[in-house]
Formats: structure tokens, sequence, C-alpha cells
């Protein structure tokens, strides 16, 4: 089989905003403690801090961090994970039966966050919430000494204001799981309300206000559209969530970054009717802001205990693939697609499980890894001529599903190429347009076993390696691709007027 990829720096798409890399971490499960958080083990530092998670995690290169959740924060009042630990009340965690101590809070999490160089985003609790607690929230975080809960700040962690620039209005708010639910209208009437008054507090900061849940609800875009009309203008950003779970058959599972495209397509659509049907010159983008492979059903109930195991799923390299297709996707469409959270980065449905010999990195962990890593300056267009591949649940789909990067200022070219034919090795021709290259470094994820992955008996069975590629000339190179796999082509360019 063969295909070729045509290149061309004139077709560039925009911007690739770097907090497309982001990340989730919830109060559930372990993905807190005994993940991020866990004082007794003898990897944590004197905050209690593992510093073989904050390793692993400064390897992914993300650069924001949404928290507390999620389902949790509806039910959540985060005056209760402030202050001395010993006068933190437990509660109940209605939303997965379990035990909260409230011994990690917002300003455990700022300072995780410092240590891994990450931005904070904070969700607020606009569900069993008030607006007024969104508020002081907000000026907890945000304002300087001289106010009550800004005196609380600097006694409780710090003088200086945590500056966090990026709030969630709620979470998954069409959803009847959801404590608090209620429908469109006077969910955006309350986000609209808080959202202002956060402004007033702090008017630099964005706000994330909740789109629906999954595509699979019967309020699927009426809701999106319901909310954006009412708070077109206070808002920066709709909020899109998507779990995939195994399909029937392992080619329409592989051929998921069609999906991906199809509710972005969808989001760009509604916001351009939204746009035209208030006749605005600004626009609201969107923030992905849960998003992983979810394929086995576990208990998600804790039964009443601290930090229960739940879901911890195990990944496969099959399910790396589908990773690195929802990455590709929000790297095609970067001009909608500021913000993307992978879920919930340890423990739980995480690329990095903890244990208390050490961590384990997913199979999942390295397609991120490799594509945060290397991505940067502006989206290509990638004009892709390659076969297709027949599938029961999506038609026929391109047997290759691709991004490109180009950075200027670096002169370098990322390409990211997933085949998902199960059978056939492609050749494929890259033609670089307008660009010369002077060498490429590949790396490859493969394994001839889709159900292979990273065990804590055999922690590197699904790991990138070195590839090769031939340059046919100063414009042109030649790669094979294995079935499957993903491949990584980072190359040194110059312009040809040079």
């Amino acid at each position: 089989m063969e295909a070729t990829v045509h290149l061309d720096t004139r077709q560039r798409i925009g911007p690739i905003d770097r907090r497309i890399f982001g990340g989730f971490i919830e109060h559930m499960g372990r993905a807190v403690y005994e993940g991020i958080y866990d004082p007794g083990s003898p990897f944590s530092d004197e905050r209690g801090f593992r510093t073989d998670v904050m390793s692993a995690i400064t390897a992914m290169n993300m650069p924001l961090m949404r928290y507390p959740g999620g389902n949790f924060v509806s039910g959540y009042d985060w005056r209760d994970g402030v202050g001395p630990r010993a006068q933190r009340p437990v509660r109940a965690d209605s939303a997965w039966q379990s035990l909260e101590s409230n011994h990690f809070g917002t300003d455990e999490f700022v300072a995780w966050c410092r240590a891994v160089d990450t931005a904070p985003v904070l969700a607020v609790n606009l569900g069993t919430g008030s607006i007024e607690s969104a508020a002081a929230l907000v000026e907890y975080c945000n304002l300087p000494p001289g106010t009550y809960w800004t005196d609380r700040r600097a006694s409780n962690a710090s003088e200086e204001p945590y500056g966090v620039g990026t709030w969630c209005l709620g979470n998954e708010m069409d959803g009847p799981w959801q404590a608090g639910h209620v429908p469109a209208r006077v969910y955006a009437e309350k986000a609209l309300a808080a959202g202002s008054l956060m402004k007033q507090l702090d008017d630099s900061i964005e706000l994330i206000v909740c789109g629906s849940s999954s595509r699979n609800m019967g309020t699927y875009m009426e809701w999106d559209r319901t909310v954006l009309e009412h708070c077109w203008d206070s808002v920066d950003y709709i909020s899109a969530h998507r779990y995939t779970a195994a399909k029937p058959d392992t080619p329409s599972y592989l051929a998921e970054g069609v999906v991906i495209d199809q509710i972005l397509a969808d989001y760009r659509g509604l916001i351009s009717y939204v746009r035209a049907l208030k006749a605005s010159s600004r626009s609201v983008q969107v923030s992905f802001d849960e998003w992983n492979v979810w394929r086995r059903n576990y208990d998600m109930k804790g039964g009443w205990s601290f930090a229960p195991h739940l879901l911890e799923e195990e990944y496969t390299f099959e399910d790396a693939l589908v990773i690195a297709q929802y990455l590709n996707s929000f790297i095609r469409n970067c001009d909608i697609v500021k913000i993307a959270c992978f879920a919930q980065v340890v423990n739980i449905l995480g690329p990095i499980k903890t244990s208390r010999e050490g961590v384990l990195r997913e199979a999942t962990y390295w397609p991120f890894v490799m594509l945060s890593g290397a991505t940067s300056g502006e989206s290509l267009r990638v004009a892709l001529d390659c076969p297709e591949l027949e599938t029961s649940g999506r038609g026929p789909v391109p047997v290759i599903d691709a991004s490109a990067s180009y950075d200027a200022e670096a002169d370098r070219v990322t390409l990211c190429l997933v085949h998902r034919s199960i059978g056939h090795e492609i050749a494929v021709d890259v033609q670089l347009g307008d660009l010369r290259t002077s060498g490429v470094e590949v790396e490859i994820l493969h394994d001839r076993d889709l159900e292979a992955r990273n065990t804590w008996q055999r922690p590197g069975r699904v790991t990138p390696v070195p590839g090769r590629a031939k340059l046919v000339s100063p414009s042109a190179i030649r790669v094979d691709l294995a079935p499957p796999s993903m491949t990584l082509l980072k190359l040194d360019v110059s312009s040809l007027d040079r």
C-alpha cells in the first residue's frame, strides 16, 4: 500500500494553543489521595506530593490542570478544603459514594501546580453551590490581601494572589446524574449570574460554560444552543466532553478520529450560528475539558471509604492509537479548540498509575508525551492521498489519520501519522511543498498485538522507539508505516526561497 502527504506552509489553519495538552484531576478514587498526594509514601516530599508522579507529569508538558471535578465539584464546598487540616471536616461525596477528608484542597492544588509547572484551572460548584460561593473563591485566589477571604488565604498559605486565569462554571450540568441538575435555561441564568459576579472581582479571568456532556445525550447541541445564546457575551469557551467506549469491531474503534472531527464540526456550526444570530464581532471557542478512552465498566461506588479503588482502567496499545487521534483532531481544529484536558492523569482513567513501588506509565502515556513535546507553532492542512479502510461503524475512512505543525521560529515541521490498518504496511511519500529539509528524526509507537499493555512486570512493553525515513530529495521523504502504528516525524526545514 502507498500514500502521499502534501504539506505547504501557505496552507496554515492557525496558531496551536499549547493548552490543548492540558490535564484533569478530580477528587475521585485514587486520583488525588495515593495519586498526586500521598503523605505516607517514601516517594513523597515534605508536602505530601509524590515526586515520582510529578516527574512523570512534568514530562507530559501540560500547560494547565483542571480541578477539582468533574461530578465531585457539584457537591463540593471549597471552604472545607482550606485552613488547618485538623479543622477540615470529613464529608460524604455523593458523586462517588466516598469519604472526602479535605486534606488536599485549593492551596495544596495551586502549590502542586507550581511544582509541576502547570497553570491551575478551577471549577466552581454551580450544582449545590451558590453564586456567592463561586465569587468568594475568585476573591480567595486572585485578589490582594485586605478582605476577609484574601486574609484567610494569606494566613493559610500565600500573601501573593494565585492569579487563576481560567474558570469552569460547573460541570456536566445537563446530566441527570449531576448534583443540582437543572434545565438548560435555568443553568444558563445561574452561570451568567455567577460569571458576571466573578468577573466583577477580576475582569481578567476567562470563563468556560458547560456544554452537553456527551453527543449521546438527548440534549446534545440543543442544550449548548440555549446556553450559548444566553451567555454569549459573558463567556469565553463552551465545554465538550467525550469518553471513547469500545466498538464491536477493531476498524471502527481505530477510526475514532472521525468522531472527534464530527463533534468539533458540530460545535463549529453552532458557534457560527449563535455568532450570526447575535450579529456579534466576538466569538466563543471550545474547551474539550474531559476526554479519554473508557472501554470497560467498573463499579463507581466507593462504599463510603477514603480513596476507594475506582475504575483503575488498564490501557492497551490499541487505546494509545485512539489517544493519538484525539490529539491529531485538536491540532487539526486548532482554530476553535483552545483548551483540552486529558482525564484524569493519575490512577482512575489516567495514563499514570501508582503503587507503593512507584509509577507505571500506561501505553496511553506515550502518544501524549510524543505529541506534546514536539508540537508548536501553527497547524498545517494535510493533503492526504491514501487508501480507505472499511468500517462497520464509521463507513469508509482514510487508512491514515494525520496532523502537522510548523514552527517558523524553530524551523521545524512535526508530522504525526496514525496507521489504522491492522493488515498492511504503507509506504508514505511526504512532499514538503515550499520547504526543504536537512534532516528528520522519527519516533514510532508500534506493537503487533493490539492488546499489548504495560504492566508492573513489563513496564516498557509499549514505548516509542527510534525509526527511519529516507530523504528522497530536499523536499521529499519516504517513510514506511507499520500496521498499525503511530509515527512521529520531526523535520528540520528551511524555505525554498532562502
